[in-house]
């Protein structure tokens, strides 16, 4: 391949994250783990684009500075994070402390015995009271960094839901996803698959046409929360149940 066609391949990712001045709460540590509550609008890990340097990470390996309002957080040095959430994704995120429960929670998430629950506020109101939604994604360089259902080359991906409670003025509802696949942004496009997007998503908000300001200006944020993650101690064998409460009332 030429050095003109690697060139054309190149995903150019020109994007910076706004400063984001919520800080990372950490609600259970122990010698192993830590649980934290991801604010939305921070990144996961710092990005390639060195003005993407703050995520969760760095904040955990160096430490939260005091505020008029926060005592400092301690420096995780070996911090790793066995999973992500999106940008605009908030809620509740499992730590690694060290290598052998880094090691322990990776196999884990591979191993797809960890449960996750979301919270998402839907455009619209969701008919049945529960239902999934299952429908085969795929990447695109083309559409980088959106994804898309497709079919030939999708991959399997399932979503369960169960709607929580229907809102007026405008129609909207909250629904409790169960994702059964961990596909990327599995959760954000399968709501605009079957009819509903998310509240405030910037990538899949539009039913594939047409103005979507309606849809963002109706949240100032992505308004999809992990509410819930169930996984197995690494150190003691216990089943661990990490709740972030509900941000959307």
């Amino acid at each position: 391949m030429s050095n003109l066609d690697l060139a054309k391949n190149e995903i150019i990712d020109n994007f910076v994250a706004p400063e984001c001045v919520e800080r990372v709460e950490i609600f259970y540590q122990d010698d192993d783990i830590l649980l934290i509550d991801k604010p939305s609008g921070l990144l996961s890990l710092s990005g390639k684009n060195p003005l993407n340097w703050d995520s969760v990470h760095y904040r955990l390996v160096n430490g939260q500075c005091a505020t008029s309002t926060n005592k400092a957080t301690p420096a995780y040095a070996s911090a790793k994070l066995p999973h992500r959430l999106d940008l605009g994704t908030s809620g509740v995120m499992v730590v690694g402390l060290n290598s052998a429960a880094s090691k322990s929670l990776n196999k884990q998430f591979q191993d797809r015995t960890v449960k996750k629950r979301y919270l998402a506020m839907l455009n619209g109101w969701v008919e049945a009271d529960t239902g999934q939604i299952s429908a085969p994604i795929a990447k695109d360089k083309a559409l980088f960094p959106r994804v898309k259902i497709c079919d030939a080359t999708g991959k399997r991906a399932v979503s369960d839901y169960q709607v929580v409670t229907r809102l007026e003025n405008p129609a909207r509802t909250l629904v409790q996803y169960t994702p059964i696949t961990g596909r990327t942004h599995q959760l954000r496009i399968h709501s605009l698959e079957f009819g509903h997007p998310i509240l405030g998503c910037d990538l899949y908000n539009s039913f594939g046409k047409g103005d979507s300001s309606e849809i963002e200006g109706q949240a100032q944020r992505l308004m999809l929360h992990a509410s819930d993650i169930y996984f197995t101690h690494p150190r003691t064998g216990e089943l661990i149940h990490g709740h972030s409460p509900n941000p959307f009332k």
